[in-house]
């Protein structure tokens, strides 16, 4: 199998994390459980060593086409082949309570929808972007893989076969109106895979998550001659937000080469604020205020924690709001068609860059003016942020 082009890649998420899934049905890549997590699939960034969960349906011949249900980040990949029609369907469910363990799944359900084909299934992991060893077990519900204190649970009414590598392997045959679902998730209790749901309960979880991001959507206030455009930019930058906290990730992915087989790869999954700051202004203009409201609590309850006050702002921040990121190369991994080398962690963290200093100024302002905010409240946040200007020369606090 050879790398996908990177424009063939969707993107599924939960405002946690994200996966990205090829037209080929491919899940290749998909940290856990945040962002910035170690990566549980990491092909896009190694195709034999980096883990994958494909699931697809014929070989020579097919045609392939991807697009997402109407104003919602579910993912439909559409097989088209000489003898019947496949449609796979992919999301992680939203909008549920913050402790729900459905934030820990991801749901893939495929269907035929015309003639009779066979689909093929391949679920291998590489934790920890492959550094760590797992073991796989194999039960009748589906498959479970350990590695360190992590379970993740593959469920499933499919049998599935040791492929020998770690991971598990499936064919089965589809006539028009079957379907199937795959749920992956963690498996907290380590004990047994749980029961997959009904194809009705698979359906209703489906609906339901459809349904949040109809209602979330429906809060834009553009409604100019590019409607449908900004609509999907929006639900793009909504799955760059990381809702536990308020922050705002540049991009989910790390070490995708500026040029292939170039060395300027480098990993965005943290909060910049100049990226951050454009972010917000995008929401703002568009009627989302619940985003920009949720990064200024950021800034104030984690980012203005661990910012000095004597030294330069950071020009990023984890979505914890810590500033110590370290740098790393993973060395065993090749890069996006060979483009090495991989890194995680960014040592750009230690730069001086003077121009996020206004940005986060005109996002208060913005803020300031879109959001409700007391006078005082907002007084804090501006005071909290003028602080981080110290080092700047003329500028001092109010």
């Amino acid at each position: 199998m050879s790398y996908q082009p990177i424009e063939n890649y969707g993107i599924i998420g939960n405002m946690r994390t994200v996966a990205l899934v090829g037209m080929n049905g491919s899940i290749d890549w998909y940290c856990y459980p945040h962002f910035d997590s170690p990566s549980v699939f990491g092909a896009i960034l190694d195709d034999k060593k980096g883990g994958r969960f494909q699931i697809a349906a014929g070989a020579d011949g097919v045609r392939h086409k991807q697009f997402y249900w109407p104003s919602t980040n579910v993912l439909v990949t559409r097989f088209l082949l000489p003898d019947g029609i496949v449609e796979l369907e992919d999301f992680m469910p939203a909008g549920l309570p913050s402790d729900s363990l459905e934030y820990h799944h991801i749901y893939r359900r495929v269907r035929c929808v015309r003639g009779a084909v066979r689909i093929w299934v391949a679920c291998r992991p590489a934790f920890n972007y492959g550094r760590q060893v797992h073991e796989t077990v194999i039960e009748t519900n589906g498959a479970r893989f350990k590695s360190g204190s992590l379970t993740l649970a593959l469920s499933t009414t499919v049998p599935l076969s040791d492929d020998g590598q770690g991971g598990v392997s499936a064919e089965f045959a589809l006539t028009e109106g079957e379907s199937q679902t795959f749920i992956l998730g963690e498996n907290s209790d380590g004990d047994g895979v749980p029961t997959p749901p009904s194809e009705e309960g698979a359906e209703q979880l489906l609906r339901s998550t459809v349904k949040f991001w109809h209602n979330w959507l429906s809060g834009c206030t553009y409604h100019g001659r590019w409607r449908d455009q900004v609509h999907r930019s929006a639900l793009a930058l909504k799955l760059l937000t990381f809702e536990p906290t308020g922050a705002i990730i540049a991009a989910p992915t790390t070490s995708l080469p500026e040029v292939i087989g170039g060395v300027r790869n480098w990993d965005y999954r943290y909060t910049w604020m100049r990226d951050a700051a454009f972010t917000v202004y995008a929401f703002l203009r568009i009627g989302f205020r619940d985003e920009a409201a949720a990064f200024l609590g950021w800034l104030e309850d984690y980012a203005s924690k661990h910012a000095r006050r004597n030294a330069p702002s950071p020009v990023m921040f984890t979505i914890e709001g810590e500033t110590h990121i370290p740098e790393l190369t993973l060395d065993h991994w090749e890069g996006y068609r060979g483009s090495r080398p991989v890194r995680i962690g960014n040592l750009a963290v230690s730069q001086f860059q003077g121009d996020i200093y206004g940005e986060l100024m005109d996002a208060l302002y913005l803020s300031n003016k879109y959001v409700s905010l007391t006078p005082y409240d907002m007084w804090v946040k501006i005071r909290s942020a003028m602080d981080w200007l110290r080092p700047i020369r003329g500028c001092s606090t109010p």
